[in-house]
């Protein structure tokens, strides 16, 4: 299951943000059996950001470039939930657990043939790809009729048939290289959430993946879990990210949380001991200028991880009390990480103007804050044309611990243009006097107004 960015002078020195915030470990996900949804094209408005999604079913797992969109939540009811359930639920709860295999018990060919579910049921075909429905199937048929006597061998089929799709961005990952994923997750206790419309019209948050043997798993958090409360606060009406935030805290802490055992068993409270994994990618410095504003807040965002939007609060609080009036954003060789951590970043310069740098190593996450910012006047950008990666990939992981990244969304910026293969335009090449920042984005605002 799936686990869910200038080129003026060289980057001035960097003061490394301190303290360092926490950490966490990578979500994984137990890959699920169930047919999803259809393909559907939805729009995401988040604040001002109007970014379009073309996005393939909304599967269970960690979008990277990756946690996914969310569509509006409905609206909270404070009624509490039945502890019973019925014996029909009961039944397809079994049902449900019976996919829960152990990793010593899976197959070469389960392995083969997960992987190639995961992509039948989530791999958006952009256009560009060799991929077909008939085709798929066709492999499919292959592995039934094929006996493979070695895991490393059941790898390399995975690979081959993840290569016929002919997208550079849908992989295989190896054990190790899916451990390596641990600085995306958003909790620090190595499990993701999402939220699921329940039955009485509002929302509940669901464990949708864990890391076996991470802290949540070895304490007692199960697959589907629903989180109650996290430190004696319910979240009831929390959104997945904002409950994900008050799991975070500093490395080799606790935090306790409430959980309710598959759909309606019992309700259990658990200590979870906190793991550092990933670190800081927020650098800054406070600039004096001669023209202008007197000084000016430099931050450096090297990729977006799950520490990115709460270091870059951190330093842009810090500058602010040193006398800082304006920012610049540099994304020069930032290729990305997760998307909703790029939303969440956007939202904190939507109200003010700024300058983003950015080179053709900006990519991604990166490029969705750059276009963001700009086609909504609240920056300009300077330096290079950027990459072009318009695409999402989630990743998922496989019962033997090993995974696969597969394109699951696409996106274009507020104004409508495919970043994909195409890049943004910077406004200008070299840095323009702060005179001009301030008359490009007034005219911006007025043409936009108008």
């Amino acid at each position: 299951m799936r686990i869910l960015l200038c080129n003026c002078n060289s980057p001035p020195s960097l003061t490394p943000l301190s303290p360092t915030p926490p950490q966490k470990p990578p979500p994984s996900f137990l890959p699920i059996a169930a047919v999803w949804a259809k393909k559907t094209l939805i729009t995401a408005l988040t604040g001002a950001l109007s970014l379009t999604l073309l996005v393939s079913s909304p599967s269970p797992s960690l979008s990277l470039d990756s946690p996914s969109f969310q569509p509006p939540r409905p609206p909270q009811f404070e009624n509490s939930r039945p502890d019973r359930c019925t014996k029909e639920e009961e039944q397809q709860e079994q049902e449900e657990d019976k996919v829960e295999l152990k990793p010593e018990f899976v197959t070469n060919e389960e392995i083969v043939q997960e992987a190639w579910q995961i992509v039948n049921d989530s791999f958006l075909d952009t256009g560009r790809h060799r991929w077909s429905p008939k085709s798929w199937q066709l492999k499919r048929e292959d592995i039934l009729g094929t006996s493979i006597q070695t895991r490393s061998k059941a790898h390399k089929l995975i690979k081959r048939m993840l290569a016929s799709l002919g997208d550079p961005y849908t992989r295989f990952l190896s054990p190790d290289e899916f451990s390596k994923m641990a600085r995306y997750d958003m909790t620090g206790i190595g499990l993701n959430i999402r939220e699921v419309s329940d039955d009485i019209g509002g929302v509940k948050l669901k464990v949708q993946g864990l890391i076996l043997d991470g802290p949540a798993h070895t304490a007692g958090v199960r697959q589907g879990d629903e989180i109650l409360a996290v430190n004696g606060e319910d979240v009831r009406g929390k959104s997945a990210f904002e409950v994900s935030s008050l799991l975070q805290g500093p490395n080799e802490t606790f935090v306790t949380i409430k959980v309710r055992h598959g759909n309606c068993g019992p309700t259990e409270s658990l200590e979870v001991k906190r793991q550092l994994v990933a670190r800081t990618p927020v650098f800054y410095r406070l600039e004096q200028v001669s023209e202008g504003p007197t000084s000016v807040g430099y931050m450096r965002l090297k990729e977006f991880n799950a520490l990115a939007r709460k270091d870059l609060v951190i330093a842009m609080k810090q500058l602010q009390d040193m006398g800082a009036s304006y920012f610049i954003l540099d994304l020069r060789d930032n290729l990305g990480g997760l998307v909703q951590a790029g939303i969440e970043i956007a939202k904190l310069f939507l109200n003010e103007g700024e300058t983003v740098l950015v080179n053709n190593k900006t990519a991604s996450a990166s490029e969705i804050v750059a276009s963001a910012l700009h086609d909504n006047c609240r920056a300009i950008l300077v330096g290079e044309r950027t990459f072009g990666k318009g695409l999402i990939q989630s990743v998922f992981e496989l019962r033997d611990g090993s995974g696969v990244v597969v394109t699951v969304g696409k996106y274009v910026t507020p104004n409508h243009l495919d970043i994909n293969g195409n890049g943004i335009e910077p406004d200008y090449r070299n840095f323009p006097a702060w005179s001009d920042v301030t008359q490009h984005l007034l005219r911006c605002n007025s043409l936009r107004q108008g």
